[in-house]
């Protein structure tokens, strides 16, 4: 999993936890998308947010931040940010913490990020408060301190973020923060995963193929895996030809494996360079070439947001588990 931009590792015990950037950008992107006004709606929402109308102001913020119904102009986003803000609004509160953790329309100032992360998070923003304990977690702005780093992804957790139950899971996974304990880090890559979040969904697969915190079962390893890789998720692509190529938890095909590898390789996972070769040493020509087929045949998979390769990874991909 890599979430620090809110960066895929895949070295057992060695990746960031999730960095803010990528989500933000993910909820920016969901707010702005709902925000399409024309220029007259511009001038109305202005008239309203002057009269401490804080909806028209919030609006107006996004609206400049995402370049709808008026020319992008982040400093202007954040000075309706900031006047939502005054009045009580948590949105805003999050997206002024998200423009000074990135400096976009300010200065950056991380100090400033944790002040209006804390507010909003208090007012009970999932986001705000995942990105506040990933801020903990690289002592940014503040002391690096993993329990406090635990107690905000576990609020937001609780509230169905699912960036922050991978977070919290990698947290119980490492023993940081929290006591050490495989089960709860299932438990909440499992909850992750319910959501259709493929980073989690891969993650958890592991889990089940390696028989931490749960039973060791091929079967739901690969149908986990399998319901990441179809979302686009390269990772998983390269974990879902290995149990192919070995016949854990599906049956042994040659030919499957290397769609997938394939498929993870045209993803940006140079891995499937190597497994590709590896796995043709096995086949026919016939076979070679029925794959090859398969292959372009296959949709092109694009993953969800946030990206493939961002996750709160915390292990190997299966192949390179031997």
């Amino acid at each position: 999993m890599k979430w620090r931009g809110l960066l895929s590792f895949t070295l057992l015990m060695s990746a960031l936890f999730c960095a803010t950037a990528i989500l933000t950008k993910a909820q920016t992107r969901d707010a702005v998308n709902r925000v399409e006004p024309s220029l007259g709606d511009i001038t109305l929402l202005k008239q309203k947010a002057q009269n401490g109308d804080m909806n028209a102001a919030l609006r107006l913020g996004w609206s400049y931040l995402g370049g709808k119904g008026v020319p992008r102009d982040d400093q202007q986003a954040a000075k309706w940010f900031h006047l939502a803000a005054t009045k009580g609004s948590r949105d805003a509160e999050f997206a002024l913490g998200y423009l000074y953790e990135q400096g976009l329309g300010v200065e950056r100032d991380y100090r400033h990020a944790i002040q209006y992360y804390s507010a909003a998070a208090k007012q009970g923003h999932a986001s705000a408060a995942n990105n506040l304990g990933s801020m903990y977690a690289h002592g940014q702005g503040v002391r690096k301190d993993q329990k406090q780093a635990a107690h905000w992804y576990e609020a937001a957790a609780r509230q169905g973020d699912v960036t922050a139950q991978s977070n919290l899971a990698t947290l119980y996974f490492r023993g940081q923060g929290v006591p050490k304990d495989y089960s709860q880090a299932a438990v909440w890559f499992r909850a992750a995963a319910d959501q259709g979040f493929a980073p989690a969904q891969d993650d958890l697969a592991w889990m089940y193929y390696t028989g931490t915190g749960v039973g060791q079962d091929y079967k739901e390893a690969a149908k986990w895996t399998r319901l990441a890789a179809e979302q686009g998720y390269a990772r998983a692509q390269i974990d879902l030809g290995y149990l192919y190529e070995h016949g854990k938890g599906v049956p042994l095909d040659y030919v499957n494996a290397y769609v997938w590898y394939k498929m993870a390789l045209a993803g940006g996972d140079q891995r499937g360079r190597k497994t590709l070769k590896s796995v043709s040493r096995l086949m026919t020509g016939d076979q070679i070439r029925i794959a090859e087929e398969r292959a372009q045949r296959m949709p092109a998979l694009q993953p969800k947001a946030p990206s493939t390769g961002d996750s709160n990874a915390f292990r190997n991909s299966f192949s390179e588990e031997h």
